[in-house]
């Protein structure tokens, strides 16, 4: 079985995807199916909007399928990982530039990959199973797909909380920090469906939305603010160690499970978008620190401890939260020179 089903069903350009054994990671092959669909639908009279869901109740997409890239980067060959990226930056931007509604239906995990793929559309829905995350810090990556561009334009301090800690986020919480739009329960997805390909108009979604059951972050927005609100990962974390509320211990012990050098970056990443921000900018930021992530970063080491080897004992390049210099994130972050990620057209 195919793991997309791309294909026009009434007014609607429809993909979906079909691997839920695999939680719909998303591999380059489907990134590209993607992406060439949406060039094609996108001077297509037939397609009036863009429908994006997937198979089974666990998980929308819960990341991307980095075994090959894995595979290929302890072999010191880093350009398979690189190409990956490129192309899917890419796509992400295409689907959040698009001329057309792009509308995503996010039932459970949706997770990295996930978030590029359902978060940068004009309609983002969500129902009761929704779990939204950026949970890249904790393999040595920083939340990228256009994940920055959403933490950074997130109320206070969210942006800073969620990219470094990997915190889950129902519906409500999702739609507050700027990954949804709707809630609607999802015993009414397939009438909304059906309705929005009969007729490829998206005003049919405002009369399916319903308040969302009550979240977290509202009520701990104050502290939130004031922990992730200090000005380094350092002192964002003797903030933390020096209060004992439930809060404040979850999250440090959440922080402390990320590489230091990916939520140092994932900070400064957040800083320089916040106030400024565009999907475009924080794109090309995200794509300088994969670019260099295999071989001058903690991502090899991360995905072994966490899914190959699975002992959950990474070890990291720097030895603590407050370990890791300025001039190391400066170097991460800097630009690329000739190989910039690039939001051009390729010519065949």
């Amino acid at each position: 079985m195919a793991d997309i089903h791309i294909r026009k069903e009434g007014r609607a350009g429809r993909i979906t995807l079909t691997r839920p054994k695999a939680l719909n990671a998303l591999s380059y092959a489907m990134c590209l199916e993607v992406d060439a669909a949406l060039i094609g639908w996108a001077s297509d009279p037939d397609v009036a909007l863009v429908l994006i869901d997937a198979e089974g109740e666990r998980a929308f997409c819960a990341g991307g399928d980095i075994a090959e890239m894995y595979a290929t980067g302890t072999q010191g060959d880093y350009g398979y990982g690189r190409k990956f990226w490129f192309d899917e930056y890419r796509m992400n931007a295409r689907i959040a530039d698009y001329a057309r509604p792009v509308v995503s239906f996010l039932q459970g995990f949706t997770m990295g990959g996930g978030v590029g793929l359902g978060c940068h559309g004009s309609h983002r829905i969500v129902g009761e199973s929704s779990l939204i995350a950026m949970p890249e810090c904790g393999i040595g990556l920083v939340p990228d797909v256009g994940g920055s561009f959403i933490l950074a334009t997130a109320p206070g301090h969210l942006g800073d909380y969620v990219g470094t800690t990997g915190a889950r986020m129902g519906p409500a919480d999702a739609i507050l920090t700027g990954f949804a739009d709707s809630f609607v329960p999802e015993a009414d997805w397939g009438a909304l469906k059906a309705r929005l390909i009969e007729t490829g108009e998206a005003t049919a979604i405002a009369a399916a939305m319903r308040p969302a059951p009550d979240g977290t972050f509202a009520a701990l927005q104050g502290q939130i603010d004031r922990h992730f609100g200090q000005p380094t990962l350092a002192g964002i974390a003797r903030s933390l160690q020096g209060d004992d509320s439930d809060f404040a211990t979850q999250a440090l012990r959440a922080l402390g499970r990320a590489a230091p050098l990916s939520a140092a970056c994932t900070i400064a990443m957040i800083r320089a978008l916040r106030g400024n921000a565009s999907l475009h900018a924080a794109l090309m930021q995200e794509y300088r620190f994969t670019f260099r992530s295999m071989e001058h970063a903690d991502f090899l080491e991360g995905i072994r401890a966490q899914i190959i080897d699975k002992d959950r004992n990474p070890q990291w390049r720097h030895g603590g939260l407050d370990a890791v210099p300025e001039g190391d994130v400066a170097r991460m972050l800097a630009p690329l020179g000739p190989d910039e990620l690039s939001f051009a057209e390729e010519t065949p």
